[in-house]
């Protein structure tokens, strides 16, 4: 296909999707500069007055539960790394603002026609970074054999007498000098066995 062919076929596009109204586009960034991405974009998009065509710049991001040095921390990571989702009415204009917008490699689509994001997709993709605490999923039941992954006891083997799924900690029996002891500990910490 020629650049000519390519061309019509994207204007052909750009004049279908305009009846379609404002959507969902997901688009291909270099990896770790999606916040730049999303703050030059904004910037493009006052500068040339595209606030009509283009309406909403997001990163999903979501909470989870980390373990470092010893401690729980609650950080937020992004849900797809390298990429950016632009809610817009995709005309020429709108299509060349974002297209050239620096660290953008490209829409997600096929070839240079960009693919909208069903509703049903964004709808979960919101519930999902909506989520203000993360859950605790503990697939672990009293009885089951785990090793110790972290913390003073790394490396130690034992087995689940209590889970707290609401705190998200484990109680754990470990032998020590002949005896089993109890240890508390948070369940980022063990692995089943």
């Amino acid at each position: 296909m020629t650049i000519c062919h390519k061309l019509v076929a994207i204007r052909e596009f750009m004049k279908q999707s305009s009846n379609v109204g404002k959507r969902w586009y997901a688009i291909h960034t270099y990896s770790g500069y999606e916040e730049n991405v999303v703050r030059n974009l904004k910037q493009r998009i006052e500068s040339m007055d595209m606030e009509d065509k283009i309406f909403d710049i997001i990163v999903p991001k979501e909470k989870k539960i980390k373990i470092k040095n010893g401690k729980r921390q609650v950080i937020e990571e992004k849900i797809f790394p390298g990429y950016v989702l632009v809610s817009m009415l995709v005309t020429d204009d709108s299509w060349y603002v974002v297209r050239n917008t620096p660290n953008v490699t490209g829409f997600i689509g096929t070839g240079t026609i960009p693919t909208p994001i069903s509703d049903k997709e964004i709808q979960d993709l919101q519930k999902r970074m909506g989520v203000e605490e993360p859950k605790f999923t503990i697939d672990v039941t009293a009885g089951a054999p785990v090793r110790i992954t972290d913390g003073p006891f790394k490396n130690m083997e034992g087995k689940v007498m209590e889970v707290d799924q609401e705190k998200g900690k484990i109680k754990i029996l470990v032998s020590m000098f002949g005896r089993e002891t109890p240890v508390n500990l948070d369940f980022l910490q063990i692995k089943k066995i």
